[in-house]
C-alpha cells in the first residue's frame, strides 16, 4: 500500500489553519472578556444594592 503523500499534505495544511484560527479566535474572544470584566459596574440595581446592604 502506497503513502499519498500529496493528501497527508492537504490533511496537515488544513489542520495547521484550523488550529492558526482557533488561536485567532480566542484572542479576539479574550479581549472582548477584558473589556467586558473591566467595563464600569458601579450601576447596581435597587435589589442588588439592598442584597449588598443586608450584610
Amino acid at each position: 500500500m502506497e503513502i499519498n503523500w500529496k493528501i497527508i499534505a492537504v490533511v496537515a495544511v488544513i489542520a495547521i489553519a484550523l488550529v492558526a484560527y482557533l488561536i485567532y479566535k480566542n484572542q479576539k474572544d479574550q479581549d472582548k472578556v477584558v473589556k467586558y470584566f473591566n467595563a464600569d459596574t458601579s450601576e447596581l440595581t435597587e435589589e442588588e444594592e439592598e442584597l449588598n446592604n443586608e450584610r
